[in-house]
This record gives C-alpha cells, sequence and structure tokens, in this order.
C-alpha cells in the first residue's frame, strides 16, 4: 500500500523526537493507525487491508527508510495482528472491530500456560516488547504445562502458544535503554495469573488458518523474517540517502573537493549501493517465486521456507554493512549522536540480533538446503 509522502515525511521528521522518547509517540502511532499501517495483515472480512507479500515488503522498507524504529513498531504490530486470520472469528472481530487498534507483543514463548475449564491462566515475563505502549491486546508465548508438566507435541517438541492479552492485564516493564532502536520502546511486559479464553490463543505450527488467502498459506514466520529484512533495507536505503546529501556539501578539512568529489568515497558508495540491490533483488525474487507457489494454492515446503529465510537474513546483513559503510565514510561528523548516519548505524546493528535473522538462521537453512534433518517449524 502506498504510504503518502506527507506521513513518511512527518516520520523522518520526528525520528530524533522518537529516539529520544524512547518509544514511539501517542500520537504518531494513531496516525500511523489511522492509514491502515498496522492492519495490513488483517483479513478484508475484518476490514483489514491482507497485502501481498511482495506490497507489505515495500511498505515497510518505505518507513524504514523514513525512520528504522517507526517501520519497526509497525512491524510488529502489523505481524502481531497476523494472528486475526487463526483466531475464531468472533474473537476477530472483539479486537480488529476497531479500526485504530493496535496489537503488539512476543512470539516467543517465554510465558506458561495453564489449562483450568475454557481458560488458559497465563504468567510470565517477555524481553522485546515493541511499541507495547501504544498496544490496545499485547501477545505472549507461552509453554502449555498440565500437571506441572509441558505438554509436547507428538514430534517431541514443547507445544507453546500465543495468548492474547488486554492491555490492563499486562504490566510494562521500562528495561529499553539500548544501543539503536531506541524509539521503538521494547521493554519488558510481564503477566500474573491472566485468564485467557482458550479460543483467544494461536499456535502458527499446530493450528490451521481461518482465512483461505494466500496470504494466510505463506510462511507466518518467514512473513516476520522478511518485515525485519524490509526495515534494516530501508534503513540502509536512508543511510545511503544521508550520505549522498552531507557528501555534496561537505569538504574535508583543508580541502577544496567535497567528500563527493573523492574517489574512494565514489567507489565505496558505488559497491554499497550495489551489495544493497543485489541482496534486496534475492528477497524480491524469493518472495515472488513463493507468492506464485501460494496463489496456486500450494503451501510452501521447507526448501521454499529455507529460502526465503536465506534471503531475509541476507539482506539484514548486507543493510547493516552498507549503514556502517556509510557511518564511516561520513567521517567525524557521524559520530555525534545528533547526526542521522549515527542513528542508522546503530538501529542497523541492533535489527541484525533478532533471533529471526540472527546469524543461527543461516545454519538452520543451510541444514535444510543441504537436505539434512532439521526442525523447519519455525522457518
Amino acid at each position: 500500500m502506498a504510504v503518502s509522502a506527507a506521513l513518511l515525511e512527518t516520520i523522518a521528521a520526528r525520528a530524533a523526537d522518537t529516539e529520544s522518547q524512547r518509544r514511539l509517540p501517542a500520537d504518531l502511532a494513531a496516525e500511523l493507525a489511522a492509514a491502515g499501517l498496522f492492519r495490513m495483515l488483517v483479513p478484508r472480512t475484518l476490514g483489514g487491508s491482507e497485502l501481498d507479500v511482495a506490497t507489505l515488503f515495500t511498505t515497510l522498507e518505505q518507513l524504514g527508510r523514513a525512520d528504522a524504529a517507526t517501520g519497526w513498531c509497525v512491524m510488529i504490530g502489523g505481524t502481531t495482528a497476523l494472528i486475526s486470520a487463526w483466531l475464531p472469528e468472533a474473537h476477530a472481530r472483539e479486537i480488529w472491530s476497531d479500526p485504530a487498534v493496535i496489537t503488539g507483543g512476543v512470539f516467543a514463548p517465554m510465558g506458561r500456560a495453564v489449562p483450568d475449564g475454557d481458560d488458559y491462566v497465563v504468567s510470565g515475563r517477555w524481553a522485546w516488547a515493541s511499541g507495547s505502549a501504544n498496544c490496545a491486546w499485547l501477545l505472549g508465548g507461552a509453554v502449555i504445562l498440565e500437571n506441572g508438566e509441558m505438554r509436547r507435541l507428538p514430534g517431541g517438541a514443547p507445544d507453546h502458544r500465543m495468548m492474547v492479552m488486554r492491555r490492563a492485564e499486562v504490566e510494562l516493564i521500562d528495561t529499553w535503554d539500548a544501543l539503536g532502536m531506541r524509539g521503538t520502546g521494547s521493554g519488558d511486559m510481564a503477566a500474573s495469573g491472566v485468564r485467557v479464553p482458550q479460543g483467544r490463543s494461536v499456535s502458527f505450527i499446530t493450528d490451521t488458518p481461518r482465512e483461505t488467502g494466500p496470504l494466510y498459506r505463506f510462511a507466518p514466520f518467514g512473513l516476520l523474517a522478511l518485515g525485519i529484512a524490509a526495515v534494516a533495507s530501508g534503513n540502509a536505503l536512508g543511510a545511503l540517502d544521508d550520505l549522498k546529501a552531507l557528501a555534496t556539501a561537505k569538504k574535508g578539512q583543508g580541502s577544496s573537493r567535497t567528500l563527493a568529489e573523492r574517489g574512494v568515497v565514489q567507489a565505496d558508495y558505488a559497491a554499497a549501493h550495489a551489495d544493497l540491490e543485489a541482496a534486496r533483488a534475492l528477497v524480491q525474487a524469493q518472495i515472488a517465486a513463493a507468492w506464485e507457489r501460494v496463489v496456486a494454492g500450494d503451501a510452501l515446503d521447507p526448501q521454499a521456507r529455507a529460502r526465503l529465510r536465506l534471503a531475509a537474513t541476507r539482506l539484514t546483513q548486507v543493510a547493516a554493512r552498507v549503514a556502517a559503510k556509510m557511518h564511516e565514510l561520513a567521517g567525524g561528523t557521524s559520530v555525534y549522536a545528533s547526526h542521522p548516519l549515527n542513528r542508522r548505524f546503530r538501529d542497523a546493528h541492533v535489527a541484525t540480533q533478532h533471533v529471526m535473522v540472527a546469524p543461527p538462521t543461516l545454519e538452520l537453512a543451510g541444514r535444510v538446503l543441504l537436505g539434512l534433518p532439521a526442525d523447519a517449524s519455525m522457518l
């Protein structure tokens, strides 16, 4: 979906303010919600956009180019809203009947849930709850405990589900003092004895989506990885923009030439541009191939999901290197925290640490591509 130039300009103009607040400002979050950006993956039957994956990627990339932290919050809000296609319709409508609703939370099963009648009783503490301050509903991954023991799936892995809780039932804990992505407000959240109807919980591993569109045959965890890569890619494109603006005006100390007129800057800038474009092209090609399969009604096999994850991880890594090179080429100017390239550098390196695109994902993708036994449930 197209993001208006005016909204992108607002996001970029407020990037420093977002970082200083260490959270997405509430009024900006409301403006993003009004533009439908938190409903990109919500089914049309619930008033969402139900975007194709290529458009989702482009939209998140645009936002990341304006400001990575803002793009990250939209990405988390958008991907958590994917559960709207898995929840029973009554529970989904309870949440998404409000056109301005924002959801968030943490997929990782850091909590525990005990069945009690028709409910789960949920407790736990989750780190990395990005954008949570603006959310009306928060989900937390939780392992299922029965008689004090973890319930296990037929293959032996722990059974875990995402528990959807009202914001008032969750405590937000301000732990977020990070190197980068400072404007995401990714502090901790905690729950103690919260009762969640069993129908208001989701597993992307064992449950079947209620909706039948191609978007919901796409790999859910792959969508999260692609969302991270899109924001990282946008951040790198923004770093190229920032360096270009600086290089055409700045002259080195004692030099009559601008940075842009120096051969080493020209060569490094061109190489970084080529590296980023190649990594973006790989992602776009894998999205196109996977989308063709799901439109045809096919599920994505482990090989296809491994290629998607590989492309997303590679792009996130390349984007960080591009941001680092632009930071380096800027010289002393980018040392100051107030310079956009300083923020671009820091945001890029925090993005690489997300578990969905961290280096171990290359090992998992490699095992699958080599035909070795692997647990591909999280691809």
